[in-house]
């Protein structure tokens, strides 16, 4: 299938109308309004989700093999090493200041849970098959370029490392009991204990709404992402193109990884998100507490109001275009 098919595909199915229908809501200044609850009971219908059919797939084809360490190996690696060369580019393309520019190197090595629940749903929507361990790689990758950000930050600018030693018991639990991520584990090893018998009994709920549900979030999302979009009018054109480039290359690792590994035209194409998507939930909140220093008006548009629509939009297809081309049999 071409790109221009499978964007076009993406772009009119359910779920994208609806995020560009929130986004077209704000920019309005409706009051069309997802409430917090409602928004809150969204976001865990969808961890549970995923991670139980994760979970389940992996019961299904129990062998833990070469290919799923060697998968969870690199995921971590790139999480540690994509923040460095982001930090890199920004150093050489922009003028934010060094903490600054450490926290958002810090959001293109983690990655986004909403961008992955997307990407899950176009693969259902074509469907595409994809192994059940890839979500355990999600999980594992929110942390390490947390930790890449703040050793960016100490050691160009030793004064950040003051307010990381006050906030590192509060940050500690912000990683490690990260409601999301909690959610995404337990519902994960509850599929994997359960098995098909499991599934059998939460099908109902857990499969057939799923896209309905996805919609419903996505619209909330285009209504989030159009509040940050004022703020875009203080960047330059060299942090807008961070925001669209950074992407690009993660993808480009996660595809090379993907191929070297000998990963399965889904689950490498899930792996290639995970590697192009930025966080804008889990990095933001750590950053805060860790490097107060760093500016949150670029960081967090930057990654909401630029990468995340892209990759949404625009890079789901295309990812999923490059995994055909290399990854398809």
């Amino acid at each position: 299938m071409e790109f221009l098919d499978l964007f076009t595909q993406n772009l009119l199915s359910p779920a994208i109308l609806f995020f560009a229908l929130g986004i077209i809501a704000g920019l309005l200044k409706s009051d069309l309004d997802v409430p917090d609850q409602i928004s809150r009971y969204l976001s865990i219908y969808l961890m549970m989700a995923i991670g139980f059919k994760g979970g389940v797939a992996i019961a299904e084809t129990p062998d833990i093999n070469g290919e799923v360490i060697a998968t969870i190996l690199v995921g971590i690696t790139i999480g540690l090493l994509q923040p460095f060369l982001g930090y890199w580019l920004l150093r050489l393309t922009s003028k934010l200041d060094r903490p600054t520019s450490a926290a958002v190197a810090a959001h293109y090595g983690s990655i986004s849970m909403v961008t992955f629940v997307t990407a899950v749903g176009f693969l259902g929507t074509n469907e595409i098959v994809y192994a059940g361990f890839i979500v355990a790689v999600l999980a594992l990758m929110e942390a390490p370029a947390i930790l890449s950000g703040l050793f960016i930050a100490h050691r160009v600018k030793p004064e950040t490392i003051e307010a990381t030693e006050k906030a590192t018991p509060k940050l500690s639990r912000e990683i490690f009991t990260n409601g999301a991520i909690l959610l995404l584990t337990g519902a994960f090893f509850i599929g994997w204990a359960t098995g098909t018998p499991g599934m059998a009994k939460m099908e109902g709920f857990l499969v057939t709404p799923f896209q309905g549900v996805l919609a419903l979030f996505l619209l909330d999302m285009g209504l989030l992402v159009s509040r940050q979009i004022d703020h875009l009018k203080e960047f330059s054109i060299s942090l807008f193109l961070f925001g669209i480039y950074m992407p690009l290359i993660g993808a480009l690792s996660g595809l090379l990884s993907s191929m070297a590994i000998g990963l399965d035209l889904g689950t490498g194409m899930l792996f290639m998100v995970l590697c192009a998507s930025a966080s804008y939930i889990a990095v933001p909140a750590a950053m805060r507490l860790a490097l107060p220093q760093a500016k949150a008006a670029i960081y967090v548009p930057m990654s909401l109001a630029v990468t995340f629509p892209f990759n949404i939009i625009f890079g789901i297809p295309l990812y999923f275009a490059a995994a055909q081309m290399f990854l398809g049999d």
